[in-house]
């Protein structure tokens, strides 16, 4: 038998709990809109933070950074290669074997030099006819004359400067790693702390291909690059200072 009065309260309780089902539901739909706008949120900031570390990752590495360099500067036909940390105690067969150079005079290297015999007011590299040190790039199967150098920079003022007053040596390495920032076997004229002034042996100039290979900033990093563009960007003196 049906009781006629919890019936009737029963009616009568359904339509409140209609209102109050909406105001949840509006709720929760409020909820759940902001959690996907915070899930959103969080997406986009992991997505930034692993782009900004890509970039570091690619753009802090020596080789990103003298490729900005380079490209900037509008040398265009260039490469890097890595090597062997042993590649230093390898012929100079193999190590041209390694980086695909055309023959073992196409390896080179640069060495910093000091004038040991400038005046005292001569410190630094600001004038590159008559600078305290030069870099000059030759071949590993060539040998540097540095008295060919001499009389290149004392013909270069005109006289002026009395010929003792140039005598170049290799510098220090702990001031070649001043000077550049780049440690031994590693030293590169691309991207030095100082702008020192380039010499290249003229001999280089006759290689063919004219793409030739030297150190790129790292100890197992080498830069190959193209005469003329290397030219274009050094700017060296180009002087006849080696011999078999």
């Amino acid at each position: 038998m049906i009781n006629s009065s919890n019936f009737q309260l029963k009616i009568q309780e359904a339509p409140l709990m209609e209102p109050q089902l909406a105001e949840l539901e509006r709720l929760q739909t409020r909820i759940l809109n902001r959690i996907s706008k915070l899930e959103l949120s969080l997406s986009t900031q992991n997505n930034n933070n692993n782009n900004n570390l890509s970039a570091c990752d690619g753009g802090d590495t020596t080789e990103a950074r003298l490729s900005t360099i380079l490209r900037s500067n509008g040398v265009k036909d260039f490469a890097f290669k890595k090597v062997s940390s042993d590649y230093y105690d390898w012929p100079l067969e193999s190590r041209r074997d390694v980086l695909g150079a055309a023959s073992i005079d196409h390896l080179c290297k640069s060495i910093v030099l000091v004038n040991t015999q400038a005046p005292s007011n001569i410190t630094d590299c600001s004038d590159c006819n008559n600078s305290k040190y030069y870099i000059v790039v030759v071949q590993y199967t060539a040998r540097f004359n540095a008295e060919t150098v001499k009389n290149y920079l004392y013909a270069l003022n005109d006289g002026k400067i009395a010929k003792k007053r140039f005598n170049l040596r290799l510098a220090p390495e702990e001031t070649s790693m001043k000077l550049t920032g780049y440690g031994h076997n590693a030293v590169t004229c691309i991207g030095m702390k100082t702008n020192i002034p380039v010499i290249l042996d003229e001999a280089i100039l006759r290689l063919n291909p004219d793409f030739f290979w030297l150190g790129g900033g790292e100890i197992d990093l080498k830069l190959g690059i193209r005469t003329s563009e290397f030219i274009d960007f050094a700017k060296p003196f180009i002087v006849s200072c080696s011999g078999t």
